[in-house]
């Protein structure tokens, strides 16, 4: 998984998984996010994790959002999708110059694991690579903004919605959560030994996270 700059080809995050999906895109951009800040727009490609597309080979859905495209929005970071193989044409330049180079330097290195291969790629050869291959932008100082607020935090991650049942709890998967009282909402307690609940009526929804502010 690599993230990179695409006015400057700086990679700012690159490692390795064993299969690409929503929880290696959200560790890229949580990777960028708190080492430069919030940026403006993230081009991908039309992976299903990245994006809900009702017809194949056809315009990608941008009510019906992937996990990623919902944070992404939550964040006000644009979402470009890709629709040649051309489009993405840096980004394929550095893959093929990091699958050239790569292998190589692992095994000089006598890397054997992802773990090892991980913090290598971060401590030692990224620095190299975009010493040797990164340009300087036409423009002088930075577009990225800080999240004082750190939303990126809680927004980075899946969410679900489910209905809060009588009983203050959650069903998720096969597990049964217990919401804990919240100032939000009137909070149902039983006693033991008690036949009634005590408390009043509560929401059928649990509240939303805010959004953080937009670019």
């Amino acid at each position: 998984m690599v993230t990179l700059d695409e006015a400057t080809s700086e990679v700012y995050s690159a490692f390795v998984v064993e299969e690409e999906g929503t929880a290696s895109s959200f560790r890229g951009l949580a990777e960028v996010v708190a080492a430069k800040g919030l940026f403006c727009a993230l081009y991908t490609d039309r992976g299903s994790h990245y994006f809900h597309t009702p017809t194949a080979g056809g315009k990608v859905s941008r009510t019906q959002l992937a996990q990623v495209g919902r944070a992404l929005a939550q964040l006000g970071i644009e979402h470009i999708a890709a629709y040649s193989p051309e489009a993405p044409g840096r980004s394929d330049r550095v893959f093929r110059t990091l699958q050239d180079r790569l292998p190589k330097e692992l095994k000089l290195a006598a890397i054997t694991s992802v773990e090892a291969d991980n913090r290598w790629l971060a401590e030692a050869y990224l620095p190299e690579h975009n010493a040797r291959f990164a340009v300087a932008a036409e423009q002088d100082g930075s577009a990225f903004v800080a999240d004082a607020a750190q939303a990126w935090r809680e927004i980075l991650c899946v969410q679900e919605e489910r209905l809060v049942g009588s009983d203050n709890t959650v069903k998720w998967k096969r597990l049964v959560l217990q919401v804990p009282p919240s100032p939000l909402r009137r909070h149902f307690v039983r006693a033991k030994g008690a036949r009634s609940r005590i408390s009043g009526r509560l929401p059928r929804r649990l509240p939303r996270p805010a959004p953080a502010c937009r670019l």
